[in-house]
């Protein structure tokens, strides 16, 4: 699996329930298909700032998931974005397997006015422009993020 979507599992873990070690988190991951090793677990513990309360691990205070999931929509599209394509006023980008739906809420989080709506599977992502034109302007701003 794709670090964004490891590390995006890890916080809705920890969002869910109390989680106290880093076994435990391991074991969680595991049951749901997400084997990784303690060294990567730690990175992925100290790149999303988790703090470690007398309850488990949190967020840190005043943060929020999307906060702390999120890279930058640029580094996320330099790093799974594959292709990107137009169909009259849709638009196509594939996507590194696991990838889509962390691209996909960065690219949202742009707010783009030519995005009418995005969806996400596994490695695509349907992105619905007004219209046509529309529709390159934002196969444009998604080449220039992958430049």
């Amino acid at each position: 699996m794709a670090k964004a979507g490891r590390q995006r599992t890890i916080l809705e873990l920890v969002q869910e329930s109390s989680i106290a070690s880093q076994e435990e988190l391991q074991r969680a991951l595991s049951k749901r298909g997400i084997r990784v090793g303690q060294a990567t677990l730690s990175r992925d513990i100290h790149e999303l700032d988790l703090v470690k309360t007398a309850d488990g691990y949190a967020l840190p205070s005043g943060g929020t998931a999307s906060e702390a999931a999120l890279p930058s929509a640029s580094r996320l599209v330099r790093e799974f974005v594959l292709d990107v394509r137009q169909a009259q006023n849709l638009v196509v980008v594939k996507t590194a397997v696991g990838s889509a739906q962390p691209v996909a809420a960065a690219l949202d989080g742009e707010s783009w006015p030519e995005v009418v709506g995005t969806i996400a599977g596994d490695d695509a992502i349907l992105i619905v422009a007004e219209n046509n034109k529309g529709a390159a302007t934002l196969v444009q701003r998604v080449r220039e993020l992958l430049a």
